[in-house]
């Protein structure tokens, strides 16, 4: 049995107990290529019902809760835990990345699927765990690159947007995906295309192999490597018969 087949036997397992005991059981974090998976045997889950959520709103890396309140006659919260993490001095702090809080928790033998979502913010870094990997994460995580750090757990993500986007108007002839892409991410047609062949690119969490796959109004387009997007929808055409069309771009 391959990975897929497994992952395939577990969302299975899971959903139908979930469903048949009258109780809220909960995946592991995804990543994208886990979630394209789940998508494409969603059809046979979504009876039993479900819930997807990563933490906050705009998270990439999501957990999947099987089953539903008219069922099991409760509510249960997802069991992640944020934790902040921030340099000790910002002063004498390196300018912190992705990589390098990643690399860090990797180093503490912490497996990735026990791990959302990784966001900056002003050097601080906000971490989704699940809720029983966050103690040991408490009181092991003291270091990451050249810089000290202090870590806590919050109860609330500070004001204002966690995940940042800019908005943008581009051009295109039409709205394929693989048209969008090289526009958003200035690539040329044929690196834009390859992507797809790659197997890079993920609407709406489910993998896309199809370059000529027509955008639809709140597409949210991911392409590993290059970023996250979500398509808005044709605004006008010029004179010349282009499209406008309008993106929402994670920065």
């Amino acid at each position: 049995m391959n990975e897929k087949e497994l992952l395939q036997k577990r969302f299975t397992e899971l959903s139908q107990k979930a469903y048949n005991s009258g109780i809220f059981l909960f995946s592991d974090f995804l990543g994208l290529s886990e979630q394209s998976i789940f998508y494409e045997m969603e059809p046979k889950l979504r009876p039993n019902g479900y819930t997807v959520f990563g933490g906050a709103d705009g998270c990439e890396r999501v957990m999947v809760r099987f089953g539903s309140e008219e069922s099991a006659g409760y509510s249960s919260p997802f069991p992640i835990t944020i934790l902040k993490a921030a340099p000790v001095s910002q002063k004498f702090a390196d300018k912190l990345t992705h990589r390098d809080i990643l690399g860090a928790l990797m180093n503490l033998g912490t497996k990735r699927e026990v791990l959302g979502d990784i966001v900056l913010r002003e050097n601080v870094a906000y971490i989704f765990v699940k809720d029983d990997i966050a103690d040991f994460i408490l009181s092991e995580l003291h270091r990451a690159r050249h810089t000290d750090l202090y870590v806590s757990v919050i109860d609330s993500l500070p004001e204002g947007d966690l995940y940042k986007t800019e908005d943008l108007r581009i051009q295109v002839s039409s709205p394929r995906s693989d048209a969008v892409l090289a526009r958003v991410f200035s690539l040329s047609r044929e690196d834009s295309m390859l992507l797809f062949s790659k197997k890079l690119v993920f609407i709406n969490g489910s993998l896309c192999e199809s370059p000529d796959k027509k955008l639809k109004d709140g597409d949210v387009v991911s392409a590993r490597g290059y970023g996250r997007m979500i398509y808005k929808g044709e605004v006008g055409k010029t004179k010349k018969g282009k499209l406008n069309v309008e993106i929402e771009r994670y920065v």
